[in-house]
């Protein structure tokens, strides 16, 4: 029997390990050469950040509100790929005497997460530098992959899927298009989507080779273990709104009521829950790989979670399922 009879995903394995060798970056020598941080520009664009819905601000206020939250978003992918590290590493074992194009295809996602986190680290410590003091990002990597890891690999994998999909469009669509960002922040993005292009379909792979050795009922287990999960993204995206907002407010060159505080917070998790949970719940492919898989039974208990959090919906929000 022939490697691609008895591996019949190796060629794609193979392509995967091309594409990351081409590709291969240095967080020094290609993306920060030298530069750093400053408060001129915008570090999200204006359709992640939901900009328009804080029309009340003035221009240098909702570029601080790109900052805060551009700053936060590099945070958070350096949070999540601390379990997704960890996860492409375990499921790397049903390799390890077989596929070895599959096998290195994960070593090697595996290697870039973790240059991925050590750069958004140094992204971290360089607008630490410039930003006025006061941000906080009070989350445990280690403590959230733990939870994490803790739920079934179905729903784990169908969790990371869901990120690198949206990371492809948010840098396609909104960053890369964005001629007011700061550069150094632009290509700290196109470096980390030139991996994650690798990543998605990597994820695609494992998912469904997972997904075709399971149970209906592990399966069933596994859309509760995603439910659970995104409401658990959801619960650190509102400890997050709530302190960027308190940050924003208390750096603010004007003062803010009770009331106004109020709607800025409300405003910062509408602007993190599209970030991070409804732009992948609503990316086609995300809900055309995961249709096929699921009951529609399944797919309703999905979007009726995902419903749940759609007060104060976010702009361009559609939770349907496609048909």
């Amino acid at each position: 029997m022939n490697a691609i009879t008895k591996f019949p995903n190796t060629e794609s394995y193979a392509r995967i390990v091309d594409a990351s060798r081409a590709v291969r970056w240095d967080i020094d020598r290609d993306v920060i050469r030298g530069r750093s941080f400053d408060l001129s520009s915008k570090y999200l664009p204006d359709g992640l950040s939901q900009i328009g819905t804080f029309a009340d601000l003035s221009q240098d206020e909702k570029r601080f509100v790109s900052q805060v939250q551009g700053r936060t978003y590099a945070n958070v992918f350096g949070l999540v790929e601390r379990f997704i590290t960890a996860k492409m590493l375990q499921v790397s074992a049903g390799h390890w005497l077989g596929d070895q194009n599959a096998l290195e295809a994960l070593v090697r996602t595996s290697d870039e997460e973790i240059k991925h986190q050590a750069l958004f680290r140094r992204i971290e410590e360089m607008m630490a530098d410039v930003m006025p003091p006061g941000y906080r990002f009070d989350v445990d990597p280690d403590a959230v992959a733990g939870a994490v890891l803790g739920k079934s690999t179905w729903a784990v994998l169908v969790l990371t899927l869901h990120i690198e999909l949206f990371v492809q469009n948010h840098y396609r669509h909104s960053i890369a298009p964005d001629d007011g960002l700061s550069e150094l922040f632009k290509d700290v993005f196109l470096f980390h989507w030139k991996d994650e292009c690798q990543h998605v379909v990597l994820d695609e792979l494992e998912l469904r080779r997972h997904d075709a050795a399971i149970s209906d009922a592990e399966r069933d287990t596994g859309v509760d273990d995603f439910i659970a999960l995104v409401g658990a993204v959801d619960g650190i995206l509102q400890a997050q709104a709530t302190a960027d907002a308190a940050y924003f407010a208390a750096t603010c060159a004007r003062s803010f009521d009770a009331a106004g505080r109020d709607s800025i917070e409300a405003r910062f998790l509408a602007a993190y829950r599209w970030q991070y949970i409804f732009s992948g719940a609503t990316h086609p492919r995300f809900q055309q790989i995961v249709k096929a898989m699921v009951t529609p039974a399944q797919l309703a208990r999905i979007f009726k979670a995902l419903e749940a959090l759609s007060e104060p919906r976010a702009a361009g929000a559609r939770l349907e399922p496609v048909p």
